[in-house]
């Protein structure tokens, strides 16, 4: 028997319509062929677990590209035509099956569903093509994107610490297609919720039940994959909502009836999914209530993995108006301060007006630095490998950084 040809590409990115920060071709430090293999083969990402499922099968692998990047504004329209070119191109050159790493919450200066755009060109040069999807917990599920794919298949953690798990989910049922074992049809639906995603992890209630279901009718055989969408908030479009999407094998009746009980039962704690916050000034307070730490004082609103600018400095500002002591704060991102720093050398005391650089005019939040002065400790590269669980064994390339230490 010939050896299968895969196309295996990964396009990722969480879109937060909010932020000012652009996101052009450079962002997503596109790679392909042997560099890709090079930079994503065993790790704990999407594109590791499905390459980890081609290597199973012993099949022909072409990367016609790797590309994330960090969360932030819209991409630009020329970086998404580029990506999209790339991989649709590698499937009219002829392949048996397609592994796509995408997130779901992608949105382009001129497309709002990014990955159901990138599924429907697929499937205008393929029209039978099978084509495994793995997407992010954070994702806003579409007709497209269920329309123009054979499976796709969920993260059920969050933090996500079951990226390649959830790709080789869902290679692993497409190759049992491709084998002629099953024949994967899905259903999908929606409710009209916007969950927060300070309270919506997988992890505690309420959205726990909801995701152990889909869990249990997944390993229980009774569906060949089963995955909750909790959607992205930071996000102005208009297909935003809480999802799931049932794989079935033939006949979709237990699939639809699953659909509706994981969705059902969502809806019926949909209050129990907003997130009600105490002003930051009690919150400080209340954290120096607390006894043996650490103690994580988190600005989720400026929180780079979901779009922020990372630098905000409110939080910051309060825990020194409070008078917090053994407090590490971090990362900011500051260039500009960055820059300074490194012109006065590590041991060097300056002071700086630090962060808030950046104003964000979509939700009238001009920039306010903070002054500080303290002593610089330490600058490096800012690369490091990740060897803790979630995304195991990629390479973070953050710039130059520097520590400083304010007394």
């Amino acid at each position: 028997m010939a050896r299968r040809k895969l196309v295996v590409a990964m396009m990722m990115h969480e879109t937060n319509t909010f932020s000012p920060v652009p996101t052009p071709l450079g962002a997503f430090r596109p790679l392909a062929g042997e560099a890709a293999l090079e930079e994503f083969r065993d790790t704990n990402t999407q594109l590791g677990g499905f390459l980890q499922v081609a290597r199973e099968l012993g099949a022909e692998v072409s990367v016609p590209l790797a590309a994330g990047a960090h969360p932030s504004g819209y991409v630009e329209r020329g970086a998404y035509e580029d990506m999209c070119d790339a991989i649709v191109g590698a499937v009219r050159a002829g392949c048996d099956a397609a592994f796509l790493a995408l997130h779901g919450a992608m949105v382009a200066e001129h497309v709002d569903d990014g990955e159901g755009e990138l599924l429907r060109r697929i499937r205008a040069v393929a029209p039978r093509l099978p084509i495994a999807v793995g997407l992010d917990f954070h994702s806003h599920m579409t007709p497209a994107m269920v329309a123009n794919a054979s499976v796709i298949t969920g993260y059920r953690t969050y933090p996500h610490v079951d990226m390649a798990e959830t790709a080789a989910r869902a290679g692993r049922t497409l190759a049992r297609a491709l084998d002629g074992e099953v024949e994967p049809r899905m259903v999908w639906g929606f409710r009209p919720m916007l969950t927060s995603t300070l309270v919506h992890t997988p992890a505690r209630q309420p959205m726990k039940d909801v995701v152990d279901l889909a869990i249990a009718a997944e390993a229980g055989g009774a569906v060949l994959n089963a995955s909750v969408f909790g959607g992205f908030p930071h996000a102005d479009v208009p297909h935003l909502s809480c999802s799931a999407v049932i794989v079935c094998d033939r006949r979709t009746d237990a699939g639809q009836a699953l659909l509706d009980r994981l969705l059902d039962l969502a809806w019926e704690r949909r209050e129990a999914f907003l997130y009600r916050g105490a002003p930051l000034a009690r919150q400080i307070a209340h954290a120096r209530t607390l006894g043996e730490g650490p103690i994580v004082l988190v600005d989720h609103g400026d929180n780079t993995a979901s779009g922020g600018t990372q630098d905000v400095m409110s939080v910051i500002a309060e825990a020194m108006r409070q008078g917090l002591d053994d407090v590490v704060a971090g990362p900011i991102c500051d260039p500009e301060s960055v820059r300074r720093i490194l012109e006065a050398g590590t041991a060097a005391s300056v002071t700086l007006p630090l962060g808030g650089k950046v104003d964000m005019p979509q939700i009238n939040l001009a920039g306010r630095p903070l002054s500080v002065t303290g002593t610089v400790t330490r600058i490096t590269a800012g690369e490091f490998v990740v060897t803790g669980p979630m995304a195991t064994g990629t390479r973070v390339r953050m710039g130059r950084t520097a520590v400083l230490d304010t007394g």
